[in-house]
């Protein structure tokens, strides 16, 4: 499903004292298939650009073009699914675009670890063509092993699960239902280091397996630089660069001047070149060491 917004504006408690303009003409393709990384800080609307794809978010009813209007009229389009029109079937988009919240284990509910994955399912069936309770059950099972929990969880109460296994249990019930897009918002956020990896690990197979594109909303630009094919900046509601990381952290300087921080490789490069010292990497720290290596090697 390729992703196209064109001229997007959202204003929180519009037409009120205390309107907030949180997307300010957001233009963005995301092509299928892509690992992307949308970054910027708090508040620069990444958050509330990501949840008007599944319609978390709506544009407004009427957007008819009044004659005196010069402004351009917003696209918003996810696949087949037009989100500017009045007719989108919201249930049907949601089924296709998942989203997985930040810290999701907190928004566990149910009995059993199955009852929870199977909820999502359950809700966005088809009301002509609802899943047999074995359908219901291997899809829930599938998405258990696919995020990497035994089977013997299923029965389980979700709050006796460890902190890591909450996680994984809130995403499986995201995925259940297979969706072609998935997008978390801050997916590493509170993990140790291990768990960051873990966690990163996890996606990469779900976008093999599960998940055509996949669709990561961070702050961690190491995050960023180590995991995405493409990467869009957010700044005050503006998308400022679209970049594969590689080129985006070219522009170190550029982004420290924004506030931002950079991969702790990409602050390594900028050191080395201030002392002449030019490396060509794509600011993995694997690469990074690599090319090390290999200078060393040369001259020795």
């Amino acid at each position: 499903m390729r992703i196209v917004a064109e001229h997007l504006n959202y204003t929180y408690n519009a037409g009120s004292p205390f309107a907030v303009q949180a997307l300010k003409d957001v233009t963005l393709t995301i092509e299928e298939g892509e690992f992307f990384g949308i970054l910027g800080h708090t508040g620069s609307g990444k958050s509330t650009f990501v949840q008007h794809l599944n319609g978390l978010i709506r544009l407004p009813r009427s957007l008819r073009r009044h004659p005196k209007r010069e402004d351009p009229m917003p696209v918003l389009t996810v696949g087949e699914y037009d989100l500017t029109s009045k007719k989108t079937d919201y249930t049907a988009l949601r089924q296709k675009v998942g989203m997985v919240f930040q810290y999701p284990e907190y928004q566990l509910f149910a009995e059993t670890v199955a009852a929870d994955v199977a909820f999502g399912l359950k809700n966005f069936a088809d009301r002509k063509h609802r899943p047999t309770e074995g359908e219901i059950s291997s899809a829930v099972h599938a998405a258990l092993e696919a995020v990497g929990l035994d089977a013997s969880v299923a029965e389980k109460s979700p709050f006796e699960l460890s902190g890591g296994q909450k996680r994984r249990a809130a995403i499986a019930g995201v995925i259940v239902t297979r969706p072609e897009v998935l997008i978390l918002d801050e997916p590493a956020a509170g993990l140790d280091p291990r768990g960051k990896r873990e966690i990163m690990e996890l996606l990469h197979r779900l976008h093999g397996d599960f998940c055509k594109t996949v669709i990561i909303v961070s702050h961690d630009m190491d995050e960023i630089a180590e995991n995405c094919t493409m990467s869009a900046v957010f700044a005050e509601g503006r998308v400022t660069h679209v970049l594969p990381p590689r080129e985006l952290f070219r522009r170190g300087e550029e982004l420290e001047k924004m506030g931002l921080d950079i991969p702790l490789v990409a602050k390594l490069c900028l050191e080395l070149r201030k002392r002449g010292i030019e490396v060509d990497c794509d600011f993995t720290a694997a690469d990074f060491v690599r090319r090390i290596l290999a200078r060393k090697g040369e001259k020795a």
